[in-house]
């Protein structure tokens, strides 16, 4: 059983598709979304949510106050579940929006509209390497100045090629089998036009 963690919907269950999706555990919901709060980063942000399954992160934050929260994921069957859990958490208050799409992730990737606040991308185990490089690509164009991008993979995977689409890694933590790489759009460079150098250290969350 999934259930949202805290906020104005805490304890509202959520159904979780019975084949072809992996829930993020509590014990790594409850860690992220302490992490995400420190960092006020979740307070009027504009959410997208990668390979949903059942929505448990994307909602988790609309119920911590998240002002939007863009949910993608490609089976039907699943979808469909993750607009009733949406319309739960919804329902329990405050003016947030939740937009579910049925699509496979690179394909919306390519007509979204941003700009994002905090993405998560939790995909299925076997997507390979270059199929990860190429949605954050893909995602970068979309993302705020100061957006925050967590990815959740297997311990053992390839970690995600963040530089090729512009990102700095910052932050890794892992849980198990389970890891979750932190990363944000990269400064600009201005060493070629004789500004100063970068500060190498990551801005702190």
């Amino acid at each position: 059983m999934t259930r949202i963690i805290a906020g104005r919907a805490r304890g509202a269950r959520l159904d979780v598709p019975g084949t072809g999706t992996r829930p993020t555990s509590d014990r790594v919901r409850e860690s992220l979304f302490g992490a995400l709060e420190a960092a006020d980063a979740l307070e009027g942000a504009r959410v997208l949510d990668l390979y949903a399954g059942s929505g448990a992160l994307g909602l988790e934050a609309l119920s911590r106050g998240a002002a939007s929260a863009d949910l993608v994921e490609r089976g039907r069957q699943a979808a469909a579940l993750i607009r009733r859990n949406a319309a739960t958490v919804v329902k329990a208050g405050g003016s947030s929006t939740a937009r579910v799409h049925e699509a496979a992730v690179h394909s919306y990737l390519l007509r979204a509209a941003g700009p994002f606040d905090l993405v998560f991308s939790d995909p299925p185990y076997d997507l390979d390497d270059d199929a990860m490089t190429a949605d954050l690509i893909a995602l970068a164009p979309l993302l705020a100045p100061d957006a925050l991008v967590i990815v959740e993979r297997a311990r053992r995977s390839t970690p995600p090629d963040f530089a090729s689409a512009g990102l700095d890694l910052f932050r890794e933590k892992s849980y198990g089998d389970t890891a979750l790489w932190w990363a944000e759009p990269a400064a600009p460079d201005t060493t070629a036009e004789g500004g100063s150098q970068p500060e190498t250290e990551s801005q702190s969350r």
